[in-house]
């Protein structure tokens, strides 16, 4: 113990005092907004520790004792500083986003006649106005102008923030979606106090902090053949923001039927596209892709991986052809295809095809006059997340509960991870031999496994991947080449379902 009127004993119950301090400043807060009566009783019990009584108590402590508690009320200090910030915020947002519309025959957007730009907005746009091809004219009609993104994801959120900035009056944003952690890399709005919130409704508090006199209206409901009809004709176009084949079918469709114009964008790894459809007598996605390619050739984000910068690039790129769409100034992309290769730095464009007068859709006698069932026409889920496929029959897999029982009993197998190298640098299982599915059917890789099975005295082979897809179109593969009698199952789940019900230390990507 050492000395109780010592210097430096004095000058650290000092510390422990000044901590407190912001107590004061909280108190204040508190008593402006009543909302935090609550939260200031947590406050007084902090502050009332530092009662006379409390503090005869640590006249006793050592050094080291003082030193914990400085270090423990600091940590309280930070904790609650933050929680308040969090009531703060949300306080703040809860008063600028309007509520998501969840009955559509109650949802109308009021028309905005735009005949002079306010004082206020000539300050807000004055670099943009100054451009002879825009001018206040051009102006006007954005103010005036309404769109409306399908998907609020890493293609809709710069499109969504660059038309807001533009100073588009009104931005419809459908996502039926909550936000993830693993959009944060790209989804550029969204932020990690929002993970769990619907994706439309965090894109609108952002949109709506950046400008608070554009009009927000969320759609906490989804695209589907009966909704598309009635949210997509009240604007004035359309930009797909989204990753799933049956929704960009939907959309065109709609669209069409509409008579409204598609800005349409995609990307995924280093590269991405952008085109516009049906506007001025171009294509539609219909005279480009007249039936839809099989669910198992398509790849998205979530399967095949995007750099988070490509899909911003792209977005903003949605955004200038909307303006320019709006407005009337430039050439647009109309019947021209805009391919972005981010690894090397290069962007060319092509021509499409002009309309196709046989179209069904847009053509001269159309014969898809309503929306249709594209989940069923395109034989995907109409979602942008990780797909189920169904190709094994249920005798040609297992699940992890049961490989782990194969383990348990040591076995003799060969366990196949069909992923990408990459992908073990993330996990991997132990004694698990890597061949990528898109290798499986190399010679010598039919050779490595047939000599394993020999070498190991076994028949038994087990593909494992991330989600129990690829998995499938291994055992498929291997089935086909080695054509013999061995035992190729699949594991169901895979990586993601061994990480939710055999082993958390896993991580899940």
């Amino acid at each position: 113990m050492f000395l109780q009127n010592s210097y430096e004993n004095r000058s650290l119950i000092q510390n422990i005092l000044r901590s407190t301090i912001w107590v004061e400043i909280i108190k204040k807060e508190c008593y402006i907004a009543s909302k935090f009566q609550e939260f200031f009783k947590l406050y007084l019990k902090v502050y009332s520790m530092s009662s006379n009584k409390y503090l005869s108590q640590m006249e006793n402590w050592s050094k080291e004792d003082l030193i914990r508690e400085l270090q423990k009320r600091e940590e309280e200090n930070i904790a609650l500083k933050n929680q308040l910030q969090m009531m703060k915020n949300s306080e703040n947002d809860n008063n600028t986003i309007p509520s998501s519309v969840k009955e559509l025959n109650s949802f109308a957007i009021l028309p905005k006649v735009c005949s002079e730009l306010s004082k206020e907005e000539v300050a807000r746009y004055s670099r943009q106005l100054i451009l002879p091809e825009l001018g206040p004219s051009g102006q006007k009609k954005l103010v005036a102008a309404s769109v409306l993104i399908v998907g609020c994801g890493g293609l809709g959120c710069p499109s969504a923030i660059y038309l807001a900035a533009a100073g588009v009056g009104c931005l419809g944003l459908i996502d039926y979606d909550t936000v993830e952690k693993s959009n944060l890399h790209r989804q550029i709005l969204h932020t990690e106090k929002r993970i769990g919130i619907s994706k439309a409704s965090s894109v609108g508090m952002s949109v709506k902090a950046l400008n608070s006199n554009v009009d927000i209206i969320p759609f906490d409901v989804s695209l589907t053949s009966e909704t598309a009809l009635q949210i997509i004709p009240k604007f004035d176009l359309v930009l797909d923001c989204t990753d799933n084949v049956a929704t960009r079918y939907l959309l065109n469709d709609a669209c069409v039927i509409a008579n409204k114009p598609l800005v349409s964008g995609s990307a995924l790894r280093y590269e991405g596209q952008l085109t516009i459809y049906h506007l001025g007598g171009g294509p539609c996605f219909r005279c480009i892709h007249p039936k839809p390619p099989p669910p198992e050739t398509v790849t998205n984000c979530s399967d095949g991986g995007v750099l988070g910068v490509v899909p911003g690039v792209i977005g903003c790129l949605q955004a200038l052809e909307a303006i320019k769409v709006i407005t009337g100034m430039g050439s647009t992309l109309s019947e021209r295809l805009l391919l972005f290769d981010g690894l090397q730095g290069m962007f060319r464009t092509v021509k499409l095809r002009s309309r196709k007068n046989t179209c069904e859709v847009c053509g001269d006698e159309p014969s898809i006059t309503q929306l249709i069932d594209y989940e069923q026409f395109c034989g995907a889920k109409a979602t942008d997340k990780d797909k189920g496929l169904r190709v094994l029959q249920k005798h040609q897999r297992i699940s992890v509960m049961e490989y782990k029982e194969i383990v348990d009993r040591k076995t003799t197998h060969i366990l196949l991870d069909v992923r990408l190298p990459v992908e073990l640098e993330i996990c991997s299982l132990p004694n698990a031999v890597n061949i990528p599915l898109k290798d499986i059917k190399k010679l010598e890789n039919i050779t490595t496994i047939r000599e394993m099975l020999s070498s190991l005295q076994t028949q038994k082979i087990y593909c494992l991947c991330r989600r129990g897809n690829d998995s499938q179109l291994a055992v498929s593969a291997l089935q086909e080449e080695l054509q013999g009698d061995y035992d190729i199952r699949d594991i169901v789940g895979g990586l993601t379902e061994w990480s939710h019900k055999i082993d958390s230390t896993i991580p899940i990507y």
